[in-house]
């Protein structure tokens, strides 16, 4: 009976792949791990970098090479654990571009939904026929709700209600007034067990904000590389709209400007009219949310862009700085994302923060609660 293989063996192996046969030590793969093993050299073997390196070639009559995509989705679903699904899948969209995976109908019916799908299915969507496109609303609606669930808990927290100073006879943890308490303590601090008795607790107050009108302007560049941040911006758009004292505009640009505002309250929809691709005028956007601003000091104009203008910098430069001068709180984010890695041109961002405007990158979270926290001054 042959002994089974060492595990760290087994390991290596399949990061190796073929090249790491020598290190089995004449030993075989075990069925599990030679079925792992045919489902990563499917995906990975098509690596043209690995024939130039002569590292590993692919041979035409490998059984690993005559798996369909439908077959390889159920292998990689069976033998690997989630994340590591979930990795392989977006390897086969966006580094090997493995067409059927957002043309084949049965391939869109038995991948799970997730955010890279999303923005596979957002930059290909022109390209598909009726059918595809209908299963791949599957996709963008399941990953929109899952992003809005997530976003709506911190959008409600943040709206719910401001601490008072007032102290509360409503014992609830996260109103805690730990200053207070210690304070009213002290004389109860034990040096010796370096511990302090607390004999009465205080808890703050909460009142709910007075929301004067605000217009919150949220202009998106939607040039490709910007496809994350169009997700977040859309999904981030349908949980601030409706809520009291706040008027939500949503607004997509390239060259031209497009208001996608009615479509707000869906952002499925709303996702799946977007076109990403083509140049950038910024500045013909910032000047079209310009004009949509009634009240310059209860404004706040979030524009998400990568900086790289196409249009006029300076006419870009002198918008912004109007903006800022009249009163409007104007944000510039780099990458609105749940990662918020930016990649943009620093020196028109650096222009436009010496002109007033707030430069950065922002999670969804992180903005949801800037214009709470602003509104709520």
């Amino acid at each position: 009976m042959t002994a089974p293989l060492d595990p760290n063996l087994e390991r290596w192996r399949l990061i190796l792949g073929e090249a790491g046969d020598a290190c089995l030590g004449g030993q075989s793969l075990g069925q599990p791990a030679a079925g792992r093993d045919a489902a990563l050299d499917w995906l990975y073997g098509r690596d043209e970098e690995l024939a130039r390196r002569e590292v590993r070639t692919r041979h035409g009559g490998d059984g690993s090479s005559q798996l369909t995509t439908v077959d390889w989705l159920d292998q990689v679903t069976r033998l690997f654990p989630k994340e590591t699904v979930e990795r392989l899948e977006r390897d086969a969209v966006e580094r090997y571009n493995i067409p059927d995976v957002l043309t084949d109908p049965d391939v869109l019916g038995r991948i799970e939904p997730n955010p890279t799908l999303l923005k596979a299915v957002l930059r290909t969507k022109h390209l598909m026929n009726p059918q595809v496109l209908a299963l791949a609303r599957r996709i963008v609606a399941t990953v929109v709700q899952q992003l809005m669930d997530r976003l709506a808990v911190t959008v409600r927290q943040s709206f719910s209600g401001a601490r008072s100073r007032r102290p509360s006879r409503f014992r609830q943890a996260r109103n805690f007034d730990m200053r207070r308490t210690i304070r009213a303590n002290l004389g109860h601090y034990q040096p010796e067990q370096r511990r302090l008795l607390i004999e009465e607790a205080y808890f703050f107050g909460r009142h709910r904000r007075q929301l004067e009108p605000w217009q919150f302007i949220l202009l998106v560049d939607q040039s490709g590389s910007m496809v994350g941040s169009v997700i977040h911006a859309a999904v981030t758009a349908a949980c601030l709209w409706g809520l009291p004292g706040i008027r939500t505009h949503l607004v997509a640009f390239d060259t031209d400007v497009v208001d996608l505002t009615s479509d707000v309250d869906d952002p499925v929809e709303l996702l799946l009219k977007v076109q990403l691709g083509g140049g950038t005028d910024i500045a013909r956007a910032v000047a079209y949310g310009a004009g949509l601003v009634d009240n310059p000091r209860r404004t706040i104009v979030a524009l998400v862009t990568d900086f790289y203008e196409g249009g006029s910098p300076s006419s870009l430069v002198r918008t912004v700085r109007r903006l800022v001068e009249q009163g409007s709180h104007v944000l510039g984010l780099a990458a609105l994302d749940e990662e918020a890695n930016p990649v943009y041109d620093r020196e028109i961002a650096q222009q436009l923060a010496d002109v007033g405007a707030h430069i950065g990158a922002m999670t969804p979270a992180h903005l949801a609660e800037f214009v709470a926290e602003t509104v709520g001054r």
